[in-house]
């Protein structure tokens, strides 16, 4: 793989940081702010909204630009926000910070995306984005407990300012390891935007999209809330939602690392094992939270499986999207945060039921459910239609 992939993924591991240290963040920003666990939870939702709708927006505007000038900015744009995020005491204040970072991040992910399935051949691009994604991993190994544990010790703020700093060298890895005109070549024969977005109207594309959202969708409803789990359901202490993001986090790791392996060639066995364990997963971890050494081990393979599901379907995006070059890294940018905006929303309704903490958990048994009914769909008519040419 070559070395501005690495780059690219290096930045994805602090942006990665950011998306997801919120997990073990949402009780101190609530408490100082003066808001219910639920209403910081929708600093998840709108982070992931805003790239959803940044992503095609800032890619359909800069699909002519250069990508260092492209990365560097949104890097620059993403670290600005934290700092302001850092400072504030004001709840809306920080919402709109989380806004502006996700627009940044959307900038920035949907060039990365077109960025590395351009910097590998055709058939490699599963694997490309699995070493984008290790990025986003790392960070949940590394970054997002590290972040929890910044936080625990030094509060909430601190994490906010240790991502604007983890920016700064990231920025200047792109300004010397990306060439300025790096995805210039070849821009003259690029399609029309009017034909790219014509690409949307693709059934299998809307599907796919339609499947990674929604997996991510169940990705994130449990992981935002799975500190409550740890604490209230577990009975566990606040520094063990560090261990339990770590062990999150090394199983996504696993899970996007094999799957990157296998999704170009094999994308069908990756979903049709994959994901059944992952919606027997979901309930299991529910029923036996109370069990911390159960909770450790089901959170790592839920862990491995959502990632290796998730990274899988999104690659097919980027497949089903080839003849869109320009857009194509925002459509995947935007089903994978479609998803993350949705679950915490839902996750969060659950609250309140009789689920209690565990009621995200459920929710995203639910979801992983309805997209395993939609593959099957799909399967099915996949299958019918080649046997009706068969026949003729």
């Amino acid at each position: 793989m070559p070395l501005p992939l690495y780059l690219l993924a290096m930045a994805s591991f602090a942006m990665g940081t950011s998306e997801f240290m919120l997990a073990g963040l949402l009780p101190d920003i609530a408490s100082d702010l003066d808001v219910t666990v639920g209403t910081t939870g929708i600093l998840t939702s709108a982070f992931a909204l805003g790239m959803v709708v940044g992503a095609p927006l800032v890619a359909a505007f800069a699909r002519n630009w250069s990508r260092r000038p492209s990365l560097l900015g949104s890097v620059l744009v993403f670290a600005a926000a934290h700092a302001v995020g850092a400072v504030t005491t004001s709840f809306p204040v920080l919402l709109a910070a989380r806004i502006v970072a996700a627009l940044a991040n959307a900038g920035f992910l949907a060039v990365a995306l077109t960025a590395a399935a351009a910097l590998v051949p055709t058939d490699k691009k599963g694997r490309a984005l699995g070493v984008l994604l290790s990025g986003t991993t790392l960070a949940m190994i590394a970054g997002v407990p590290g972040g929890s544990v910044l936080g625990t010790v030094f509060g909430w703020r601190a994490t906010f300012w240790a991502v604007a700093a983890l920016c700064l060298p990231v920025a200047l890895g792109i300004l010397e390891g990306i060439p300025a005109g790096h995805g210039e070549e070849g821009a003259t024969d690029r399609p029309a935007l009017r034909a790219e977005l014509a690409q949307l109207a693709g059934v299998r594309l809307i599907l796919m999209m339609l499947l990674g959202a929604l997996v991510n969708a169940a990705t994130l409803g449990s992981l935002t809330f799975l500190a409550p789990v740890v604490t209230d359901g577990a009975g566990l202490g606040e520094l063990w939602i560090s261990v339990v993001l770590v062990l999150f986090g090394a199983g996504s790791f696993v899970g996007v690392t094999v799957a990157g392996r296998l999704s170009d060639r094999h994308p069908g066995p990756v979903v049709a094992v994959g994901g059944p364990l992952l919606l027997i997963g979901w309930p299991a971890t529910a029923l036996l939270a109370t069990e911390p050494v159960a909770l450790f081990v089901l959170v790592f393979v839920q862990g491995a499986l959502s990632f290796a599901l998730g990274s899988t379907l999104i690659a097919r995006v980027l497949y089903e999207a080839a003849g869109a070059p320009g857009m194509a890294g925002s459509y995947a940018t935007a089903a994978l945060n479609a998803g993350a905006a949705v679950g915490p929303v839902i996750a969060a309704a659950t609250l309140g039921t009789r689920a209690g903490v565990l009621g995200p958990l459920w929710a995203s048994g639910l979801l992983v459910a309805v997209a395993l009914l939609i593959a099957l769909s799909l399967l099915t008519s996949v299958t019918e239609g080649r046997r009706t040419e068969a026949l003729r």
